[in-house]
């Protein structure tokens, strides 16, 4: 891919390339963001941090909250494919604010941007609680992408206290062995608040996504909308969309 811009700020390098219309972001090496407007799927894990939205009707989906905006295509996915009313994204590196809004043009109506600590963010928050809240936290280490907050009973009770009776909460992790080490999968308290926990990996990177719904919901509601959205049928040959999703409750 071409280099269309770089900056080094202190000892971190940022980088976007292109080929085509697609944009990719890196950070220190490590693989933000990947989007191209022409394509309703990226092929890599940003699809599977969309995917969960579309367990529910579009009408349901009216508030997301995104912890860890990168260059930001799960925003310009799920504004696209299930229209909320607000999108709200925080992102602790101010670069990767401007790089998102300045070439991945990541704005318009319903987008908020805010600069800030997530962890901070929410415990200050006051606001309407949110339908969808996607946990895509990462920093570099020794050019590998590291959690920023563990899955732990304390951070789910944080981001619950600012979800919807009928939300759920959303998760990338680096493997399968920490998805099942969360807390709602081992600690019983954190367990009851979640209907249904679903898990999505693809086929692309080594990433697992981990979807908590707090109200029950069936693989078939993905499937049935999956096919009435053009590009990302899994059965048509030309959409970039290939997962494999199983139900862990």
């Amino acid at each position: 891919m071409a280099l269309i811009w770089q900056k080094k700020v202190g000892d971190t390098r940022y980088e976007v390339r292109s080929a085509g219309k697609t944009l990719r972001l890196y950070t220190n090496g490590v693989f933000h963001t990947q989007y191209n407007p022409a394509h309703a799927a990226t092929g890599y894990v940003w699809d599977l941090l969309m995917l969960p939205a579309l367990f529910y009707a579009p009408s349901e989906i009216k508030r997301v909250l995104v912890l860890g905006v990168g260059g930001g295509a799960v925003m310009h996915m799920l504004r696209k494919h299930t229209q909320p009313d607000v999108i709200e994204g925080v992102e602790l590196d101010n670069v990767h604010v401007q790089i998102a809004r300045r070439f991945f043009d990541l704005k318009g109506k319903g987008i908020r941007l805010h600069q800030a600590d997530a962890v901070a963010w929410l415990d200050q928050y006051k606001g309407e609680k949110f339908d969808l809240i996607i946990d895509d936290l990462f920093m570099e280490k020794a050019n590998e992408p590291v959690a920023v907050v563990e899955p732990n009973i304390a951070w789910f009770k944080k981001m619950l206290k600012h979800l919807t009776g009928h939300g759920v909460i959303v998760r990338n992790f680096i493997s399968r062995g920490e998805l099942l080490a969360s807390a709602p999968l081992i600690n019983e308290s954190i367990g009851r608040q979640f209907s249904s926990i679903f898990q999505f990996n693809g086929e692309k990177d080594e990433n697992y996504v981990a979807a908590y719904f707090r109200k029950k919901v069936a693989s078939k509601q993905l499937h049935q909308q999956l096919r009435t959205i053009r590009g990302l049928n899994p059965q048509s040959a030309t959409s970039r969309l290939r997962f494999k999703t199983r139900r862990l409750k």
